[in-house]
């Protein structure tokens, strides 16, 4: 272990330098696993890079949702389009909007089979590799079945980048802000959103303008490639791989304490030989020592692992999260915001609103727990669904009720569901079945996501918009039961701890 003397002498590897000694954070006890101690020195600078460039494919998967958003409105212009497929049928409009969301479907399966081959550094290679090709493939499509194969080859990348990127994030930085971490990844998706909004306002009317779109995303692509190229593999991947005999042990334990260094700078010093060994020492405690079969994922602690998982990224879709940004623009329109003509800057506004209440859970959930976020976050959306039912079914004359069920929708969705869902997913599964359950928990979420969205237009139409809103309030209400008697609390805890403890 480092002494205490180690740290007195400042340097610059060690500014930002924060301790954790003897299982205390802030002040509080953290319980270590087997009654152990504990010295995750870090430094600040140091955990930057790791999250930034993994978070970039969170970004880019946010501004492909702004920006195909505005794409969409200059695509189908006859004189801004620049192409002679410009007159596209709602089938085709739709192949190029959600395109990408079934690419990520794809990208999913692939990534529960080859997650724990690759690992989770070069997983996320992989997704900036294809981020480029379908950005540079959509961007610059001669037709419109060029567009949609750019849009499939995105897509993928998506779907690898927010299976491995909250893995990755999640087993390189320090318990005590692992959470703030990797909700953070959730605030660069929204940034991402208001960038793609942002660029898509300013060209959305200029010529070909939907082309700039596209491939004004590749050089984050190569930033975030090239990133991750630079970046060690995760410390906790390359033990398990040493726990299931994949390598000689020693040589794999020095490539661990030397990938740990790295993401921790100057501030571990002597301290990463123990950290490995305690980590090692966990992994044989919760049996990491045998390799996963798939019929392992639904026994157990994983069996309750991948409930919590899957149920959080389930309710995550099912509560209406899609629909109700559906209904954004006749929302403000009927409140008397010319929404019709300026759609771009009324979404760049419930943007800012998703960034401003996604910094709130970043600051908060280390300090205040996942599940109170969750508890008070869901129970805001419920009351919001059930005030827009009312909208629509008695209270068309109260705009003000619709605005305000809206905008305290989006704020709950963010402080909630939408980033604790993604942080649960990426600590909850142990690690000897992490890439393969996290696999099927990305899969699942987007899945639920398509099924809402192509459902919705004829549900309300067989329903009503009213009936349609009120059942999504029902189902925040089941999701709040869910959370309260299922979803365990893992604020401080280690990941080993974790599924020790929580499973």
């Amino acid at each position: 272990m480092m002494a205490a003397t180690d740290l007195e002498q400042p340097s610059f590897s060690s500014l930002g330098k924060v301790g954790k000694s003897s299982g205390e954070i802030d002040g509080a006890e953290e319980p270590l696993l087997n009654g152990g101690s504990s010295s995750e020195y870090y430094s600040i600078l140091a955990a930057v890079l790791p999250f930034l460039f993994p978070a970039l494919g969170g970004l880019l998967y946010g501004y492909d949702i702004g920006a195909t958003s505005c794409a969409t409105i200059t695509i189908e212009s006859a004189t801004s389009s620049g192409i002679s497929w410009y007159n596209l049928n709602a089938v085709q409009l739709g192949l190029i909007t959600s395109g990408s969301l079934y690419g990520a479907l794809i990208g999913s399966v692939v990534a529960f089979n080859i997650a724990d081959f690759l690992g989770r550094r070069r997983e996320l290679i992989v997704a900036a590799l294809l981020y480029l090709v379908g950005a540079l493939v959509t961007g610059l499509a001669p037709d419109f079945v060029v567009m949609v194969i750019g849009r499939f080859v995105y897509g993928i990348g998506i779907g690898l980048a927010m299976h491995a990127a909250p893995m990755y994030i999640a087993e390189t930085a320090p318990s005590q802000i692992r959470g703030r971490l990797i909700s953070l990844k959730e605030f660069f998706i929204v940034l991402g959103m208001v960038a793609g909004y942002g660029v898509g306002s300013l060209l959305v009317d200029i010529v070909r303008g939907w082309r700039y779109m596209y491939v004004a995303s590749a050089p984050l692509a190569v930033i975030m490639g090239v990133g991750m190229w630079c970046l060690p593999q995760s410390p906790r991947w390359i033990l398990l791989c040493a726990m299931q005999g994949k390598g000689n042990m020693q040589d794999l334990k020095e490539t661990a304490i030397c990938c740990l260094c790295k993401l921790r700078g100057g501030a571990i010093g002597d301290a990463a030989p123990a950290l490995v060994e305690e980590m090692l020492s966990e992994l044989a405690f919760v049996g990491e020592e045998k390799e996963t079969s798939l019929r392992d994922l639904f026994k157990g602690k994983c069996l309750k692992a991948l409930t919590i998982g899957a149920g959080l990224v389930i309710f995550q879709q099912i509560t209406g999260q899609p629909s109700v940004l559906y209904y954004a623009g006749s929302i403000f329109q009927s409140a008397g915001f010319s929404a019709a003509s300026d759609a771009t800057r009324v979404s760049i506004l419930l943007g800012l609103l998703k960034l401003i209440m996604t910094g709130g859970a970043v600051v908060a959930v280390d300090r205040l727990g996942r599940r109170p976020l969750l508890l008070t976050g869901v129970s805001g959306m419920a009351i919001s669904l059930f005030l827009l039912g009312s909208y629509y079914r008695f209270l068309n004359d109260v705009p003000a009720v619709a605005v305000v069920a809206l905008l305290l929708y989006v704020g709950c969705y963010q402080f909630s569901f939408g980033p604790i869902g993604w942080l649960m997913i990426s600590e909850i599964f142990p690690l000897r079945l992490r890439g393969r359950a996290l696999g099927i928990a990305v899969l699942v979420n987007f899945g639920a996501n398509a099924i809402v969205t192509f459902a919705f237009s004829p549900l309300k139409a067989l329903i009503g918009a009213g009936i349609l809103f009120y059942g999504f309030g029902v189902i925040s209400v089941v999701s709040l039961l869910f959370i309260f008697f299922v979803v365990p609390e893992t604020k401080g805890l280690t990941l080993e701890e974790i599924e020790a403890k929580c499973l």
